[in-house]
């Protein structure tokens, strides 16, 4: 679905990745985790052509990815949920999911039952404006509008940022029932525990360069991923 070839990026010619190399397989879950600052959001930018490839290749469904691409790869079923989840405020729960849907070009994974099912909340609020709603359920409308444009491979960066702990564990409760409708998805968080225990393999970024790879499993257990992101 997704390869990224020793892929360098940054911004105003400062280089923050450095040969990055990553791979995202059919209908599976790959995390990518770190320190803040280590490159995580801006592995996701450079893989939606916000930030220009220095050096390196991302190929997606082993096409090309193009700077300043985004809309087009959304349309070619990559979808990303950025970190500040970026809704329409003014809009309703059921208006935002309708905008989701107008870029699904024929692709019809998804219908708006399912979607509402796997955030029953949503169902409640669909008359509700996105702006007066809490930080948990604007994370869920952001994942539901994406989900509408029935994506290949789905991205979230950062998605328990500011969430409760019960809200994170309904999000991430969320995430692998994407994964068994057979998208990929690509997430960047923070919380290396919790999505360590739902990912099938993950990369861990330094300082803009991959220092550990692997399972999932054999990374949670790893004595420097341990120490540095578990607590011990």
């Amino acid at each position: 679905m997704l390869e990224l070839t020793s892929v360098s990026s940054g911004y105003h010619g400062l280089e923050i990745l450095h040969e990055v190399s990553l791979t995202v397989g059919p209908a599976e879950i790959v995390a990518i985790v770190g320190a803040n600052g280590a490159g995580k959001s801006t592995t996701l930018k450079t893989i939606v052509g916000e930030v220009r490839v220095q050096s390196g290749s991302v190929r997606y469904q082993d096409q090309p990815v193009g700077f300043g691409k985004t809309h087009a790869l959304a349309r070619r079923g990559l979808m990303l949920v950025p970190e500040h989840r970026e809704l329409f405020g003014s809009l309703t729960v059921m208006e935002n999911l309708r905008m989701g849907a107008r870029a699904r070009s024929g692709r019809t994974r998804f219908e708006e039952d399912w979607i509402l099912g796997l955030f029953p909340i949503l169902a409640e609020r669909r008359t509700q404006l996105a702006e007066t709603m809490s930080g948990g359920q604007q994370q869920m409308l952001a994942i539901a509008r994406a989900l509408m444009s029935a994506p290949e491979l789905l991205m979230l960066d950062e998605p328990s940022t500011g969430l409760s702990p019960l809200l994170t564990e309904a999000v991430f409760r969320a995430i692998p029932a994407i994964r068994d409708e057979g998208v990929s998805i690509l997430i960047v968080e923070q919380n290396a525990g919790q999505v360590l225990a739902i990912a099938d393999r993950a990369y861990v970024l330094e300082s803009g360069s991959v220092a550990l790879e692997g399972a999932a499993s054999e990374l949670a257990s790893d004595d420097r991923v341990r120490s540095a992101y578990l607590g011990g």
